[in-house]
């Protein structure tokens, strides 16, 4: 048994058993992955895929308890070297942070402004995504912190931490009749046009509970991944926009009026997270804590290598 084989099985899963792809990631060649295969059937005894001819269909049931072990061996390997980056390179290396467009744009510019003055030599990667796609570089180890409100809660394999807590609110041109209507109604909303986020981004969900809730439903124009597209298109005066309150700012949407509605649409909760087992540098550590000081190294560590940590006291 070798890592090249444990790296086959796992490509092999992620690739949807297409051995092509998986000698195309692996830049080896289908015949050689075949060959690992075989080989690693032979030496345990048992088959770990199910196969109609020379295609693989999916895992036996021994596979199926090998991959979660696969997994785990692959993580420490990777743990290991990143140990020893920790102790050989305290102060360099590379951070992976993935988020979403909204926390990039109006929740973390100090943060990462903080961070880079503190460790200038750290490559500090920063790239967004959907909460889904977020979810999936944290399991795959392809990033190592992930902040969404989303998704984050959901998943067994990732551990996380509040962050921060938010409401939405409503933008509107500076002559608009919602300026006049006091109190503040959902079905005062209802009756304009609303332009809000996409379907599982920035508390989308939260927004059309709280109209089913009221018997509303609002006539959603238009739907964006972020809201710098919302308030153009409000601007535009093709509809009322629901956003995140952090993404108006005076100064920069001088075309724009917010109308603070936290009591209609209740809050919501940005989280951090990282995969569990998954072995970060100290500087992983400090960022987090940057973005949200009570999550000090001590917290985070004991939730994310629990064992392991109990096992040094």
């Amino acid at each position: 048994m070798n890592f090249q084989q444990l790296r086959i099985i796992r490509e092999t899963v992620r690739q949807n058993f297409n051995l092509t792809e998986v000698a195309n990631a692996l830049f080896t060649s289908q015949p050689g992955v075949s060959k690992h295969i075989k080989d690693l059937e032979d030496e345990l005894g048992v088959e770990l895929f199910i196969r109609r001819g020379k295609r693989l269909l999916g895992l036996t049931e021994p596979g199926k308890e090998l991959v979660v072990i696969v997994e785990r061996m692959l993580l420490d390997a990777k743990n290991i070297k990143h140990l020893a980056e920790q102790f050989t390179q305290r102060d360099q290396g590379q951070l992976t942070v993935v988020t979403t467009h909204t926390q990039a744009r109006y929740a973390l510019p100090q943060v990462v402004a903080a961070f880079k003055k503190e460790f200038p030599k750290v490559h500090l990667a920063l790239h967004q995504g959907s909460p889904q796609e977020i979810v999936d570089l944290l399991l795959s180890g392809e990033a190592d912190i992930g902040i969404a409100t989303e998704a984050l809660d959901t998943q067994s394999e990732l551990v996380s931490f509040p962050y921060y807590e938010w409401h939405h609110a409503l933008i509107v041109p500076p002559d608009h009749a919602l300026l006049e209507t006091k109190p503040l109604t959902l079905a005062a909303i209802a009756e304009h046009p609303v332009i809000t986020y996409h379907e599982g981004f920035t508390g989308r969900a939260r927004i059309d509970r709280a109209f089913a809730e009221a018997g509303l439903v609002p006539d959603v124009v238009m739907s964006a991944l972020d809201a710098d597209v919302i308030k153009t298109y409000v601007e535009l005066g093709l509809g009322v926009g629901i956003v995140a309150s952090m993404a108006y700012q005076q100064k920069r949407d001088p075309d724009l009026r917010l109308i603070e509605c936290d009591e209609l649409f209740g809050s919501n909760t940005t989280r951090i997270a990282v995969r569990r087992g998954h072995y970060l540098r100290g500087f992983a550590y400090r960022f987090i804590e940057l973005a949200a000081p009570t999550l000090t190294e001590a917290t985070v560590r004991a939730e994310v290598n629990p064992s392991r940590d109990a096992a040094l006291v």
